[in-house]
């Protein structure tokens, strides 16, 4: 459960408060109300209430993590980019085979053409 964020209002007497859920529906049915309470526990004025506490990490930590991640990303980018290079190469030789299947096939039509022209057109001598 995600304790709640504490907030330092701007009031006179910069007391802490906390937004929590309210029980009563919005007038909409909609969107929750919040309603404005003490906190439970006193905190030393201006400190503010992580949701988190265990999330917090030093500077060097996130760059690390960034590092991490960036790498990550790299190296997946690098395997997508070398599957794609392979389908490319696959389908250039399966159109290339296709070339060669029809101009073959385009060139025996031609030849049968031929042939039946020479057969019906009519000769003159």
């Amino acid at each position: 459960m995600q304790k709640p964020i504490m907030a330092v209002t701007g009031d006179e007497t910069d007391e802490e408060t906390e937004l929590a859920p309210s029980h009563i529906s919005a007038t909409t049915g909609d969107m929750p109300t919040y309603q404005i309470r003490a906190p439970t526990t006193a905190l030393p004025q201006g400190v503010v209430m992580a949701a988190s506490p265990g999330s917090l990490h030093s500077p060097q930590q996130l760059a690390e993590e960034a590092t991490r991640k960036r790498e990550l990303r790299l190296m997946k980018n690098r395997e997508a980019a070398k599957e794609c290079r392979r389908r490319k190469k696959e389908y250039v030789k399966c159109l290339e085979s296709r070339v060669a299947v029809l101009e073959v096939q385009n060139k025996k039509l031609i030849e049968e053409l031929e042939t039946l022209k020479d057969i019906y057109s009519p000769k003159t001598d």
